[in-house]
C-alpha cells in the first residue's frame, strides 16, 4: 500500500487539459468580448504578453537548456550562490567626512563603497589615502564615481597595492569612466573624442594586473530615468558596450582584456517580472556579442552588472510609498542575479539623503538578503513560464534595436544624429500620457493620493524639476532624465501655494450603486491636484445637493449619479448653482451631447488627462 501511495503522481487524478481546451473555456466566459483585447497585455516596449502560460511555450526556447554559470550565462554568472555586494553611494567632496561614513555604513551591513567625487578636475594621493583610512580594500568593493578622479584614483590604488604588498586578486572594484555617459547626458564629450578614448586606453593598462577592478562603464541608468522602454534601455546600453570593445580594441587592446573590464550600471523600475527578464536578457545578449569576437577565455562574456533602483518613479508627495518602491525593485534586481545593488534613498526626489533614508535603502537589501535569504538560490525564476518568455521576447526586441543602431554607424553616430534621442523621446511621452490618463500608476500620485498631504514650504518648482546639463559646445541635444511625477507635482504644488484650498463638492444622488462608484472616482480625481474634496452619502433631491454645497462655500460641485439620470440631474444642478459654482459631470454618460448643448463643460471620466484637466481647474479658479 505504502509503495502504491509513492508511486502516486501529484494531481495524477485530474485529467490534463490541453491549451484549446483552456482557450475555449476563456472565450466562452468572455461571453463575446474580444479576446486580444480584454486579456492581451500589449507592452510599451511593442511586444505583447499573454494572459497565460504554459509548459508548450518553452519548446522553442533555445537558453533553457544552459544551467547557471554556464554561457550564455542567461541564469547568471555563478552557479553556487546569489551573491551580490550591498553597495552604499557616499559624497566624497569632504574625504574625511566621507571616510567616517564608510566606517560606520561598513559596520552596518554594506560591503560596496561608492564615493562620488563629483566632478572635481584634480584628485590629491591624500584625499585618496583619507577616504580609504582604517579601510581593508580586499574585503569590500571600492567604487569612485567622478571621470576627473578616475586616473589618479587607479595611480593611488596600485601604489598602495605595490607599498602593502597586497593581493592584486583580491581588489575589487571599479572607477566607471564612461565618455560616452558624458555625451549623452551632456551633449558632448569631456574633452575631444580621441582624447577620452586613449584616456580609456591608458585606464584599460593601468588596472590590466587588476582582475577584478573595472575602469570602464556603460550607463543604461540614464535611458531608465529619462522614460525609455526596458528594450531600449537594454538596446542602447548594449549598443555603447559594443562601441567601447571596437574602439579600444582598435587602439591595440584585446578582446579579453577589455571585456574584463566594462561594468554595465542599470535602473530598476517596479514592473517586477520585465525588470527580471530584462536582466536575464541581458547577460545572454552581451555574452552573444563577446562571443562574435572570439575571446581566448570565455569568462569574459559575463556581463558585470551594477543595479540602481529608479529615479523615475520616485514622487515628492507621499514619499514613504518609494520606500516599497525600492523594495520591489531590489527583489527584481536580486531575483534576476545583479552583481551589486545600491538602493535609491526613499527621499532622493527632495533632498539629500538622512541618515534615516541610507539606513532604510540599506536594510532593504540587508532583509532580502540575512532574512528573506535570496542570495541562497541561483536563478530563482528559472522555468518560470511567463519569465522564461519575457526574457526572450525581451531579448529578441533588444537584438533588434542594437542590431538597428549597429547599422547606422553604432552609438555615437546614432547619438549624433538624434536616433537615440528621438526613440527616448518618442518613449516619454507615452509614458507620460499614461500616467496623466492613469494607465501607468504613480501610487499616492496620480492614484488614491493623501488629500491632506502639505509638502514643506520651503519646497519649490526648481526642487521639484529634474535639472539638466547641456554644454555650451554640445554636438547633440542629451538625453534628460526626469521623474514621472514631476508634472503632477507641479499642479498640486500650486495648489498648496494657494491662499485658499478650492473645495470639490460631491452631489451624490440616485442610483447607491453608480453614485458610490462615480465619487469614489471623483474624489480620487481632483485629490490629485491637493483640493479639498467633500463627500457625501447622498442627496434625496437636487435642491437639498445644491443647498448643501452652496452652504459649504464649494467652488467645485461634481454630480455622481447614473448615466440615464444625468439627463434630468445634471442640467438641474447646473441651473440652480447659477455660476456659484463650477459643475462637473463624472463619468461619459452617452448623453453627453446633450448635457454639452444645455451648457454642461466639464466631464471627469477614465480617459480623461488628469493633468491637463486639473490645469484648467486650476486657472477657472485664479490659481497660478
Amino acid at each position: 500500500m505504502a509503495d502504491k501511495i509513492k508511486q502516486k503522481k501529484l494531481f495524477e487524478e485530474f485529467p490534463p487539459i490541453s491549451t484549446q481546451e483552456w482557450q475555449d473555456k476563456i472565450v466562452t466566459d468572455l461571453k463575446g468580448a474580444d479576446f486580444e483585447k480584454k486579456l492581451v497585455w500589449k507592452t510599451i516596449e511593442g511586444f505583447s504578453v499573454q494572459p497565460y502560460y504554459r509548459a508548450e511555450h518553452l519548446e522553442n526556447l533555445e537558453h533553457l537548456k544552459y544551467v547557471p554559470g554556464e554561457f550564455p550565462y542567461v541564469r547568471g554568472n555563478k552557479s553556487k550562490c546569489n551573491c551580490w555586494y550591498i553597495r552604499q553611494n557616499i559624497d566624497a567632496t569632504d574625504a574625511s567626512k566621507a571616510n567616517k561614513t564608510a566606517l560606520d555604513v561598513l559596520m552596518k551591513g554594506v560591503d560596496s563603497l561608492g564615493f562620488d567625487v563629483g566632478c572635481k578636475e584634480e584628485f590629491s594621493n591624500n584625499e585618496f589615502e583619507t577616504l580609504i583610512k582604517d579601510i581593508s580594500i580586499v574585503d569590500i568593493e571600492l567604487n569612485i564615481v567622478g571621470a576627473p578622479a578616475a586616473h589618479p584614483f587607479v595611480d593611488f590604488l596600485k601604489n598602495k597595492i605595490e607599498t602593502e604588498k597586497i593581493d592584486k586578486n583580491e581588489i575589487k572594484g571599479s572607477v566607471g569612466f564612461d565618455p560616452m555617459a558624458h555625451l549623452s547626458l551632456n551633449g558632448n564629450f569631456c574633452k575631444a573624442q580621441t582624447e577620452v578614448f586613449d584616456t580609456a586606453k591608458e585606464l584599460i593598462e593601468k588596472a590590466k594586473d587588476l582582475p577584478k577592478f573595472r575602469t570602464i562603464g556603460v550607463n543604461g541608468e540614464m535611458f531608465n530615468n529619462a522614460g525609455a522602454t526596458i528594450v531600449q534601455e537594454l538596446g542602447f546600453a548594449l549598443a555603447m558596450g559594443n562601441q567601447y570593445i571596437n574602439l579600444l580594441t582598435e587602439k591595440g587592446i584585446d578582446i579579453d582584456t577589455v571585456t574584463q573590464n566594462i561594468k554595465f550600471t542599470f535602473g530598476v523600475s517596479s514592473n517586477y517580472f520585465m525588470e527580471i527578464a530584462k536582466f536575464r536578457a541581458a547577460r545572454m545578449l552581451w555574452s552573444k556579442i563577446i562571443d562574435a569576437y572570439e575571446p581566448k577565455n570565455l569568462e569574459v562574456a559575463k556581463m558585470n552588472i551594477h543595479a540602481t533602483t529608479s529615479k523615475f518613479n520616485q514622487t515628492v508627495y507621499d514619499p514613504y510609498v518609494n520606500m516599497l518602491r525600492g523594495t520591489t525593485e531590489s527583489m527584481s534586481a536580486t531575483i534576476a542575479g545583479v552583481d551589486s545593488l545600491s538602493v535609491t534613498p526613499f527621499n532622493n526626489a527632495f533632498e539629500s539623503s538622512t541618515e534615516f533614508s541610507d539606513r532604510i535603502a540599506r536594510n532593504t537589501q540587508i532583509v532580502l538578503k540575512e532574512e528573506s535569504y535570496f542570495n541562497k538560490i541561483v536563478d530563482p525564476a528559472g522555468g518560470s513560464y511567463y519569465i522564461e518568455n519575457l526574457t526572450n521576447s525581451i531579448a529578441e526586441h533588444a537584438w533588434k534595436l542594437f542590431q538597428e543602431i549597429e547599422s547606422k554607424g553604432g552609438y555615437i553616430e546614432s547619438f549624433k544624429t538624434g536616433i537615440i534621442q528621438e526613440q527616448v523621446n518618442e518613449s516619454a511621452n507615452k509614458r507620460n500620457i499614461n500616467i496623466a490618463t492613469r494607465r501607468e500608476i504613480l501610487l499616492g500620485t496620480n492614484q488614491y493620493p493623501n488629500a491632506l498631504e502639505k509638502v514643506d514650504a520651503k519646497i519649490t518648482d526648481d526642487d521639484i524639476l529634474t535639472t539638466t546639463c547641456k554644454r555650451e559646445d554640445a554636438i547633440a541635444e542629451p538625453i534628460k532624465p526626469y521623474r514621472g511625477a514631476e508634472q503632477i507635482e507641479l499642479l498640486r504644488l500650486k495648489t498648496d501655494k494657494a491662499k485658499e484650498t478650492p473645495k470639490v463638492f460631491l452631489l451624490t444622488i440616485g442610483d447607491l450603486t453608480m453614485r458610490k462608484a462615480r465619487a469614489g472616482f471623483a474624489s480620487g480625481f481632483f485629490a490629485c491636484a491637493g483640493f479639498e474634496v467633500i463627500d457625501n452619502i447622498g442627496f434625496n433631491s437636487v435642491d437639498e445637493g445644491v443647498n448643501a454645497a452652496l452652504k459649504q462655500n464649494s467652488n467645485i460641485v461634481v454630480v455622481c449619479s447614473s448615466d440615464d439620470e444625468y439627463s434630468d440631474v445634471a442640467p438641474a444642478v447646473l441651473e440652480k448653482l447659477s455660476k456659484k459654482a463650477i459643475t462637473v459631470v463624472a463619468g461619459y454618460p452617452k448623453s453627453i451631447d446633450e448635457l454639452k448643448a444645455k451648457g454642461i463643460k466639464h466631464f471627469i471620466h477614465m480617459k480623461s488627462n488628469l493633468i491637463e484637466t486639473l490645469k484648467g481647474f486650476q486657472k477657472e479658479l485664479g490659481i497660478k
